[in-house]
């Protein structure tokens, strides 16, 4: 345990946290979504996992994880399946956790399914959560700390 860092963070998901540069995607997704073949196509090419609700899996990331404010898809959901703008609660949970995280409201866009899945397979990791609701997918395009942060 170390004080100030979201117990949920094991080692492995922090080193590559810790490890990402400005513009590198982290993808969180659900227990169905095919992590283990997508993370071998990632750069880090292996998959974490974090094993609760993907909404305390953001919470956690995001708590240390900053959001690039120079695009507009920093974050973003998987789209269900024929029913692109309806939003399940585990996706309204998350969203949730951004809007806290950054103060402010930073909508979601959403990401057709085999879209998601391309860009998954683009990204720095993936993180496998203990979700077990569908679509509770997510990418993260991370931001940058200014020279200033504490």
């Amino acid at each position: 345990m170390l004080k100030g860092i979201d117990p949920l963070l094991n080692a492995d998901v922090l080193q590559a946290l810790r490890a990402m540069g400005h513009g590198d995607d982290l993808i969180i997704v659900d227990t169905n979504f095919p992590s283990d073949s997508t993370a071998r196509q990632t750069v880090l090419g292996k998959l974490l996992r974090i094993d609760a609700p993907a909404a305390d899996v953001v919470k956690a990331v995001l708590s240390l994880y900053p959001l690039d404010t120079f695009v507009d898809d920093a974050a973003a959901r998987m789209e269900i399946v024929g029913k692109p703008d309806e939003i399940p609660p585990v996706q309204k949970e998350v969203q949730k956790e951004i809007d806290a995280a950054e103060g402010k409201a930073w909508p979601m866009i959403s990401v057709e399914r085999y879209a998601f899945y391309e860009r998954a397979k683009r990204a720095y990791c993936v993180i496998q959560t203990g979700e077990r609701r569908f679509y509770g997918c997510f990418a993260f395009r991370k931001g940058v700390v200014p020279p200033d942060a504490a």
